[in-house]
């Protein structure tokens, strides 16, 4: 089903859904994560237009949760949406990124590695990893919202306004998911406090992300709040597992 969905949206988002699903085959020992057999493919209805949601989900020994989300609104909205759910025992960042197509034009483009740490900055590998790569500039950057507190300095989120920025973007985040794999199977597994730093880094994350009131409104409007609040928080940005109940891939 992702494959037929991907088939139908905007050219960006199919080459960036293949590209992250290729680096993380690369660079990653992946198995399935099951996700609740409602809730891997749902239809509703918004302001008469089909909206149409798949997900697809991996794990790692690094990763307890890899999830990669389609969302297409009839002929007028394609979205993709990705974050990487670190393990709590791995102190390495979130990683997320999320393009959103209205009639074939992109409006926005968002690509981070959130930092875990209680002082929200990444660490000196990454920092050195991130500026190591290119800085590619585009002629519209837009403002993060007033919750973004949660975002990285080497946050990206733009405007593409051509192909040649849009395939600008698509290479930094494959750059950036590189790193990002890279990193994670460099880290050596805390426990202890240090975990728990991390996990509660984690937890900060995903109640911030809950906090986007555009995809909440969205999605209420086509399936109800009861339904919304059950799919953000266990689809989208459910919370890290206690330590104790961290099962191994």
């Amino acid at each position: 089903m992702i494959a037929s969905l991907r088939s139908q949206q905007h050219r960006l988002i199919q080459q960036l859904a293949d590209s992250i699903e290729e680096t993380w085959h690369r660079h990653l020992n992946l198995s399935h994560y099951g996700l609740p057999d409602d809730l891997g493919y749902v239809e509703g209805r918004l302001e008469g237009e089909k909206l149409a949601i798949e997900n697809r989900c991996y794990q790692s020994p690094e990763f307890r949760k890899m999830h990669l989300e389609l969302a297409k609104v009839g002929h007028s909205l394609d979205i993709l949406h990705c974050v990487m759910f670190p393990r709590s025992n791995y102190p390495i960042p979130m990683f997320g990124t999320d393009i959103v197509c209205g009639r074939s034009q992109i409006s926005a483009a968002i690509v981070d590695l959130s930092p875990t740490t209680p002082d929200l900055t990444l660490s000196d590998n990454y920092r050195e990893a991130l500026q190591a790569l290119s800085s590619p500039d585009f002629s519209q950057v837009r403002d993060l919202p007033d919750w973004g507190d949660i975002f990285s300095e080497f946050c990206l989120f733009v405007r593409p306004s051509n192909n040649a920025e849009a395939t600008l973007f698509l290479q930094q985040v494959t750059d950036y998911l590189t790193v990002h794999c890279q990193q994670a199977k460099a880290t050596t597994p805390v426990s202890g406090d240090r975990e728990a730093q991390v996990r509660a880094g984690q937890l900060y994350y995903c109640t911030k992300q809950r906090q986007n009131d555009k995809t909440r409104r969205v999605l209420e409007k086509a399936f109800g709040e009861a339904w919304t609040e059950r799919y953000m928080t266990t689809v989208l940005f459910d919370l890290p597992p206690q330590p104790t109940d961290i099962e191994s891939p």
